[in-house]
């Protein structure tokens, strides 16, 4: 018995170092951002094609409003309600005082700079595949922000789902800096994929996701249930989607559908942020949701 209860020990030992080196946060090496030079006005093309304000943003913050990067609003799923944390320069309450390699982990890596994993709710698997020049640009947009105090308010998540340590698993098996569209593309297809899978993060809701909330990749842009199981986000694989490519180009610049519906919900903060999008990006994002392969529901 003595024996037994030794080897259990031992086994035990052995499984909670493995889940901790497994689960350790990895960092990306830093050679790559050492010698760039932030620039602020792409880097607010980069904000717009990224989408911070809409998650970032006060609770129904407009215009000029939307820069304070307050955070505040939150994002009910069925692992718990996400709450957007404060991202403005202010050096207590927002990023202020993190260095680029402190918002390089937290954005493209999803570490924070206290070393913890960031919930998925931040799409930091869609921006691990952004140019380091686009990330340096980025941050140099936003340090130069309105700062906001309003604290960040808590996530809303229960036991087991709480455990960031046991995310680094789930980066392990979802996480990954690949496209999903791959092949000999055009030039222009690939700006739009790097737009629509890398900025906009288009798969964070049009692709379904597995019961651990990983994306199924092999049903990419099919469609789905939105997160807190109220409606369904449509398939915008070529299969389902019959609009035009001026059909496509004009409900992402003005928000009209063919029958002159406008859309709702998340769909709206996107077609504020394509307006700000030269229009030669929309239209290579049109272009590549041309080139997605069917997915027929």
């Amino acid at each position: 018995m003595r024996r037994l209860v030794l080897i259990l020990i031992v086994l035990g030992a052995a499984g909670l170092a493995a889940f901790w080196f497994v689960t350790t946060p990895h960092l990306r090496d830093m050679a790559a951002y050492a010698n760039l030079t932030g620039d602020k006005s792409h880097g607010e093309h980069v904000f717009w094609a990224a989408g911070c304000a809409s998650c970032h943003a006060a609770p129904g913050a407009e215009g000029d409003a939307a820069l304070v990067l307050s955070g505040g609003q939150t994002f009910p799923t069925q692992f718990g309600t996400f709450a957007a944390p404060n991202i403005s320069p202010d050096p207590e309450r927002g990023i202020g005082k993190w260095t680029l390699a402190d918002f390089v982990h937290a954005v493209q890596d999803g570490v924070t700079p206290a070393g913890e994993h960031e919930f998925p709710a931040m799409p930091y698997e869609a921006y691990a595949k952004m140019a380091p020049q686009d990330v340096v640009d980025l941050r140099a947009f936003m340090i130069a922000l309105p700062a906001s105090t309003a604290p960040s308010q808590p996530h809303q998540v229960g036991f087991p789902f709480n455990i960031r340590r046991a995310l680094g698993g789930w980066k392990l098996m979802f996480a990954g800096n690949s496209y999903v569209l791959q092949g000999d593309l055009s030039p222009q297809v690939q700006r739009g994929r790097y737009i629509a899978e890398a900025l906009a993060h288009c798969g964070e809701c049009h692709t379904p996701r597995n019961p651990l909330g990983g994306l199924t990749r092999s049903r990419w842009l099919a469609g789905g249930p939105l997160p807190d199981g109220k409606g369904k986000v449509p398939n915008i694989t070529k299969g389902r989607l019959k609009w035009s490519d001026e059909d496509i180009f004009t409900y992402l610049t003005t928000g009209f559908t063919p029958d002159f519906n406008s859309p709702g919900g998340p769909m709206a903060h996107v077609v504020d942020n394509m307006k700000h999008l030269p229009p030669a990006d929309v239209r290579a994002v049109v272009a590549y949701l041309k080139a997605v392969p069917a997915v027929q529901p």
